[in-house]
């Protein structure tokens, strides 16, 4: 043996070394108690956020009637599990002389901004659909919202309307067979009509709301499609067509409601696209999703 190795030999088994190895021992366990103490902390304050940020959630969004006029419906918000801030997704129906109208949107971006830009849109809905005559006007009204909550002082800057701009879509349904819509950038909407999905792409595309300024085309006017007698109308926010799976592939919402046996309510229609929804992203969204199904019964 040499004089280096038994020289180590012997200082290893000193109360010194001993001790600090014991000491560096037992600082490494507290950092593994601490880290799983902080761990377990965040988490709890995590989910503390996400069940406010769900019950505030519940209280702007009005659960959806079951039966408006000619219309049966149903609908459904999902928040992705990977947020935990409040989320952007509006939608609500009423019945109205004018017929059912329904809005949904989008305000881009998440947190206190998205909420107030939810709440003045909604809140505009609300209270226009029942006196405009025009569709156009009520998210015209919408719009306006919009922009007074913009201007009032701490609320949030006109860059952030901007920049976390709100897509829209307004649906009427009056006595006649048809739908009347008026998409200001959202995704259009899709009609099952005899086992087809077909979207109602808008002939002239127009801005989201907050955007106008920016845009240089004709006003904005509805567009009108056929909604017959045991039609469906689907209306939901961009979390839904762009889910993706492991694969990165968009999920297939048109080829997906042509799957779903007939004669399901609404609202097991839509539980039917929230388990595809799951099976395709592997119970992984990253964006909230809504969704809004109407049957014409008459």
């Amino acid at each position: 043996m040499s004089v280096t190795t038994a020289t180590y030999n012997q200082a290893w088994g000193t109360p010194q070394v001993t001790g600090n190895f014991l000491g560096l021992l037992v600082v490494s366990l507290a950092g593994v108690l601490l880290s799983r103490a902080a761990h377990a902390r965040r988490q709890s304050e995590l989910d503390q956020i996400r069940r406010v940020a769900i019950a505030a959630q519940e209280v702007v969004l009005r659960p959806f009637p079951e039966r408006l006029g000619s219309v049966w419906g149903a609908s459904m918000c999902l928040t992705a599990e990977a947020e935990t801030q409040v989320g952007g997704d509006l939608y609500d129906a009423m019945q109205t002389q004018y017929g059912v109208r329904l809005i949904v949107g989008d305000v881009r971006g998440k947190g206190l901004t998205a909420v107030r830009a939810v709440a003045a849109v909604l809140g505009a809905f609300r209270e226009t659909v029942h006196y405009e005559p025009q569709l156009a006007g009520v998210m015209h009204r919408c719009e306006a919202a919009l922009e007074r909550e913009a201007a009032i002082p701490g609320a949030f800057p006109r860059e952030a309307l901007i920049e976390g701009f709100t897509t829209a879509l307004m649906a009427q349904v009056p006595d006649e067979h048809v739908v009347h819509l008026v998409n200001r950038g959202h995704p259009p909407p899709l009609v099952l009509h005899q086992g087809r999905a077909q979207a109602l792409i808008p002939t002239s595309p127009q801005p989201p709301l907050g955007l106008e300024d920016l845009f240089t085309g004709p006003p904005v006017e509805p567009e009108s499609y056929p909604f017959l007698p045991g039609d469906r109308l689907l209306l939901y926010t961009d979390g839904v067509i762009e889910a993706r799976n492991r694969d990165n592939h968009f999920f297939p919402l048109p080829e997906t409601m042509e799957q779903i046996p007939t004669g399901t309510s609404p609202q097991e229609f839509l539980n039917e696209l929230h388990q595809a929804l799951i099976r395709h992203t592997e119970d992984r969204l990253t964006d909230d999703v809504a969704m809004i199904l109407i049957d014409r019964l008459r």
